[in-house]
């Protein structure tokens, strides 16, 4: 007993060391068993047998990426009042408007009262003599449509047969007497139509219109208005690009936007 007081500690690490030996021996037969058992587990999640698809119902998924396709329409102009605040102006006699649709001002309060056709007219005024030749015929031309005032009078030319004559018209046959015909047969230089011209029936095409615009907002009337005269509307310059029978188109000369004032009758302005 004494001897195994004095000892005891290294009787214990020899108890220690071989169960560390049994230990590692056991390890040598634990892992590949274990390696083995992993390897087993792995095949079968791997070569497991895959049933085919069946046929998905993909019907959700497809009108998802259909909406997702098709633009986003929405519109934030009047009359919703989400990003439009309602604005009070004063007209010229100091009444207050609502602008709540937003053609109460501009443009588009602006209406076509009237207007009147302009027309290209070719008469036959006179027959000069023919003595020294075949006769040269008087014809009037009136260009009302013209930009340029100083030729819309009416001026007179003398033109003979084939003749062409200030880019306007070429006579192509006498009808009747040559010195005093009872018709004139003309090619327009133009279109090339070829019309009738007599001293009892003068020849007209419209090409063009005036227009007389009213602007109630202002109280304001423009009066016989043409192609390329200018409006000032809600202190806004405007040029008139066309003018046609029902309606007048002008261009803003800030934004280059065109507007488009129709014609209408007092019983009919809303």
């Amino acid at each position: 007993m004494d001897l195994l007081k004095k000892h005891y500690e290294k009787v214990l690490l020899g108890l220690v060391l071989l169960l560390a030996l049994a230990a590692v021996a056991l390890l040598l037969f634990w892992i590949p068993n274990e390696k083995a058992r992993l390897e087993e587990e792995r095949t079968q999640i791997t070569k497991r047998p895959v049933k085919p698809l069946t046929n998905l119902d993909l019907t959700i998924s497809e009108g998802v990426i259909k909406r997702l396709g098709t633009a986003l329409d929405t519109d934030f102009g009047r009359p919703h009042y989400f990003v439009n605040p309602v604005p009070w102006l004063k007209t010229a006699d100091g009444k207050p408007i609502k602008v709540e649709r937003g053609d109460e001002i501009g443009p588009d309060a602006a209406i076509v009262t009237n207007t009147t056709p302009l027309y290209l007219i070719l008469s036959l005024d006179s027959v000069g003599p023919s003595s020294a030749g075949p006769p040269a015929y008087g014809i009037g031309i009136e260009r009302q449509a013209s930009p340029a005032a100083d030729k819309r009078r009416k001026k007179q030319v003398f033109a003979r047969l084939n003749e062409k004559k200030e880019d306007a018209f070429t006579i192509r046959e006498v009808k009747g007497p040559i010195e005093n015909p009872s018709e004139l047969v003309v090619e327009l230089s133009d279109t090339g139509e070829r019309v009738s011209v007599s001293k009892d029936k003068p020849y007209k095409r419209v090409d063009g219109y005036r227009a007389d615009i009213r602007y109630d907002p202002e109280k304001r009337s423009f009066l016989a208005r043409r192609v390329g005269d200018q409006l000032v509307i809600n202190s806004e310059r405007y040029n008139i690009v066309a003018i046609a029978e029902n309606e007048v188109v002008i261009l803003q000369q800030l934004t280059g936007k065109k507007f488009t004032i129709r014609k209408k009758t007092e019983d009919t302005k809303s």
